[in-house]
């Protein structure tokens, strides 16, 4: 069986990355990833934010729970989380949800061509513990809750009234995925026996209707799939993930990307990433915390993933040592990040700005380890595109 090819990516549409080549090569092929060096090379140490990063990056913070975003009158929400970015003529929005509750909702920031903040202001209110969520091709934001019966949210970064969406099913959401080819949407389940689903909408672009459908495979980290449908999304009074005999259980479903016919999502209570070939309905582990060899396994507490448009993966650490890790196409993963100062946080809703040389972050309890004391951060760099 033959490994992943190296690629090189390119950005489509509206920011959604394609590889060149696919990742897969026949059926289950790429061993888990495992230690290397860094393609930046070693963390430095920490700068005057906290953070160690490699040589030529640099970071800032660009807003505070409970303060007002620098350059604007708006105050930024507490527990900053699943976040995104959106091309905005020659500048960009980043969206960051806000995972209380009661409260939750999303925020978003408007920053000009050279990366300065221009505005900001709330696209949702009155939702329960927003986690993360994911961004669509149509240019609206997917909010999660993460609550048990919760429902998506579809928001409107570039002006318009947050939509529910409850033919998305209703479940502890986590995570969502767009996949422009299929004309379907991924979503992940944060529940120790959660699923990961999809949702086919009855028209492209319009999140009204259509069908939720859950995955179904064997125990194995490693096979094949198919999808059945959910009878009854709403959720009650038989949860979703209950309701399809074979669906296969996940560890605590947290991020979720999509590009070039594959999606990955990330498992928090076993320390992986998964990854499913979607043209082969195949799927494998793209990294385990007990397959690393030699040596200490750099991620822990995997939670919201990214990729960048070179075809590598930033997985952010909800606790571990607080780092975002690297995976590259060629499974090698590193450390790419590290805050210091900040254990009783987590790190989310990293993602990158449409020209790739700017990465948004939070750390969702800062250095006090409280909701109140979230922190939003860009770092800016040689990111390889």
């Amino acid at each position: 069986m033959e490994r992943r090819n190296f690629l090189r990516a390119t950005v489509l549409g509206a920011g959604t990355v394609a590889f060149s080549g696919s990742l897969w090569q026949g059926a289950a092929l790429a061993a888990p990833a495992q230690n290397a060096p860094g393609p930046y090379g070693p963390l430095q140490a920490a700068d005057a934010n906290g953070i160690q990063l490699p040589a030529g990056f640099t970071s800032q913070v660009i807003a505070r729970s409970g303060q007002s975003v620098p350059g604007t009158s708006y105050t930024w929400h507490n527990a900053p989380d699943g976040g995104a970015c959106f091309a905005d003529g020659s500048g960009w929005i980043y969206v960051s949800n806000s995972e209380i509750n009661p409260g939750g909702g999303a925020s978003a920031i408007r920053f000009d061509s050279g990366g300065a903040v221009t505005s900001a202001n709330r696209i949702l209110s009155g939702t329960r513990q927003n986690c993360a969520g994911g961004k669509t091709p149509w240019n609206t934001w997917l909010s999660c809750e993460e609550v048990s019966l919760g429902f998506v949210y579809e928001t409107y970064p570039f002006d318009g009234t947050a939509v529910q969406r409850p033919a998305m099913g209703r479940f502890k959401h986590e995570a969502a995925a767009a996949d422009p080819v299929r004309q379907v949407i991924y979503l992940t389940e944060d529940e120790t026996n959660g699923r990961f689903y999809r949702f086919v909408p009855t028209t492209w672009g319009d999140l009204s209707s259509g069908t939720l459908q859950v995955l179904v495979a064997g125990s194995a980290t490693s096979g094949s799939f198919t999808w059945a449908n959910v009878p009854d999304p709403d959720g009650s009074p038989t949860a979703t993930r209950s309701q399809v005999s074979g669906s296969k259980s996940f560890n605590g479903g947290e991020g979720c990307h999509y590009a070039d016919d594959t999606v990955w999502f990330t498992t928090k209570g076993d320390n992986r990433v998964w990854q499913v070939n979607l043209t082969g309905n195949t799927y494998e582990l793209a990294y385990d915390d007990s397959l690393v060899s030699p040596g200490t396994p750099p991620l822990t507490g995997v939670d919201n993933v990214t990729g960048s448009t070179y075809g590598d993966l930033y997985v952010a650490e909800d606790g571990g040592n607080m780092e975002i890790c690297l995976i590259t196409p060629d499974d090698k993963i590193s450390a790419f990040l590290r805050i210091s100062g900040q254990s009783s946080s987590e790190i989310t809703g990293p993602a990158f700005n449409p020209a790739g040389n700017r990465l948004y972050f939070s750390s969702q309890r800062g250095t006090s380890g409280s909701s109140s004391g979230g922190i939003t951060y860009c770092v800016t760099g040689p990111f390889r595109t």
